[in-house]
Parts: structure tokens; sequence; C-alpha cells
């Protein structure tokens, strides 16, 4: 006890700096989750939430025995992995690239392209997406027609929406998402780099048995939060990509319960639907951490 409050004395100002965001995370992380009460209870506006009547596992049964279920997690897993096998890579295959190159004016200028496009709101982007993909007078449609070939209606067809979503997710993020893996290129000892080229390492040597091996701690951290969030899937970008033409495949667990749950007032069986979603995540971050601390030892915790 006595060394702690020596500690509280000698550091006082260190914790008076971390008061803020841990009031920040009781207020706006941990209180609001006490009112996961609401997915077992029927909610009733004029009782609230804690006078409202419990139903069990009410909710959780009818969202099961919906027969959208089975097409939502399908949709949302697939989009998500898709979004993984795509998205994940590419960040650390440009930040392996700009690690190589030796022109700093050139780095600075594909820096500048690839990062610019993260800074473009979702509306914005959904916008441009639009524009490009329009039928008549988008980009696509328009060097389609000056090649002799039929507009598409890329919107409008179900199969193409998920790779509409993820390139352009890619294209959008990729720049940024590579900074952290720029960062851990940094961090590698230049010795390595001396040592393998005195060895006559090519560059791609230098690549698979320095720099890979530099960042693989980081690469694992980020791949197991990517999986832990893989049920999460981003609700403003889908949704206002959606059109009656592509529900079939656009209709994921996040639109779902924002249509049914929160436009129809169900509040209690959205929650219901929001934390089935978030326990699923939770095991499979657990899972995924798991395995990563077994192979390689490197793990969140």
């Amino acid at each position: 006890m006595d060394v702690a409050r020596k500690s509280l004395i000698k550091h006082w100002q260190l914790y008076l700096i971390v008061i803020p965001p841990l009031l920040f995370f009781i207020i706006f992380k941990y209180y609001p989750m006490l009112n996961v009460v609401l997915a077992f209870k029927d909610y009733n506006v004029t009782k609230g939430i804690w006078g409202s009547p419990w139903v069990g596992f009410k909710h959780f049964e009818l969202f099961f025995d919906n027969p959208m279920f089975w097409t939502l997690v399908k949709n949302t897993i697939f989009i998500s992995i898709y979004q993984l096998a795509v998205g994940f890579p590419i960040p650390i295959a440009l930040a392996l690239a700009l690690n190589e190159v030796r022109s700093a004016k050139f780095k600075k200028l594909v820096q500048m392209v690839t990062f610019a496009p993260y800074f473009i709101s979702t509306v914005v982007m959904v916008s441009m997406i639009m524009l490009f993909l329009a039928p008549r007078l988008g980009f696509f449609n328009t060097v389609l027609n000056a090649l002799g070939m039929d507009s598409i209606n890329f919107l409008g067809e179900p199969d193409m929406f998920r790779s509409i979503y993820v390139w352009s997710d890619v294209w959008q993020g990729a720049g940024y998402a590579s900074v952290i893996y720029l960062a851990a290129l940094a961090g590698i000892d230049p010795v390595l780099y001396e040592a393998a080229k005195v060895d006559g390492a090519s560059r791609l040597q230098k690549i698979l048995h320095v720099d890979l091996p530099g960042i693989l701690p980081t690469i694992t951290i980020i791949l197991i939060l990517n999986v832990g969030s893989i049920m999460g899937l981003g609700f403003e970008k889908i949704y206002l990509l959606q059109n009656p033409l592509n529900t079939a495949t656009s209709e994921v667990i996040s639109t779902y319960v924002y249509k049914i749950g929160l436009l129809n007032a169900n509040y209690s069986f959205a929650t219901a639907v929001g934390l089935f979603n978030s326990l699923i995540n939770l095991g499979l971050l657990v899972f995924v951490n798991s395995i990563a601390r077994r192979i390689s030892n490197n793990s969140i915790w």
C-alpha cells in the first residue's frame, strides 16, 4: 500500500493524464454495456429498460428462426472473408514495396496518392462509386461503349456487389493501413540488412528473410484483430450502396438490424442481434489469439 501511495505521489501528473480517457471509456463504453439486458426484455418505452418485462431468449429465437438468418450470416461472412483475403495482404505488399524505393520524391508521391483516398468521407466515396459505375454516363460504361460493348448496371448485379465493395475499400484504405507496417519496417535493425548484403542476398531474399520476419509480430496482431471483427462488417458504406436489385448479396446483419430493429423501433430485437454478433466476434478473437500464441508466440494476450 505504501509503495502504491508513493508511486501515486511521485507520478501524479501521469495518473492525472490517464483520468480523462479512463472516464471516456467508463461513460461511453462500459456503462452502456449494462443496457445489454434489453436483448432479454420486451422493451416498453413507458416502463423503460429496467422496468420492461423479461422474455428470456425470445428475440434470439426469432432471429434464428427468421428465413433471412442464414442469408444474412452467409453474406456477412462471405464479404468479410473476401475483404480480409484481399485487403489484408495488399497493405503489407505496399509497405514492402515503398520500403525498397530509393527515390525520396517518388516515395512521397506514392504515399500521397495512396493515402489520400482514406480521408474521403464514406458518403462522398459512395457518390464517386455511383458516378463511376452509372449505367448510362458512368466512366466504366463510357469506356465499354467506346469499345463496342453494352453497358452494365454494376450496382444492379448482385454478383458484382461484393467485388465493388471490397476493391473500393482496398483502394480507400490500403495506403493508410500500410503506415503501421512501414513503422515496423523502420524498426528493423540495420545490421541485419548489412549482414544480408555481405551474404550476397538479393532484394527479394532480403524481403523474405529480413523484412517479413521483422514485421511478423505486427502482421500477427493485426490479423488477429481483423479476424476478431469478421462479423462486424461496416454499416454505412454497404447501406448506401444497397438497392432493391442487389439485396440478395448486400443485405448483411448490420443493415438488417437497422431496418428491422431501429426503423421499426424493435429495439430489443436489434440489441439481441447485435449481442449475437458481438459474441461471435469475441469467440473468433479468443480462438485466433490462442492459435497465434501456440504457433508463433505472438498474440494480443
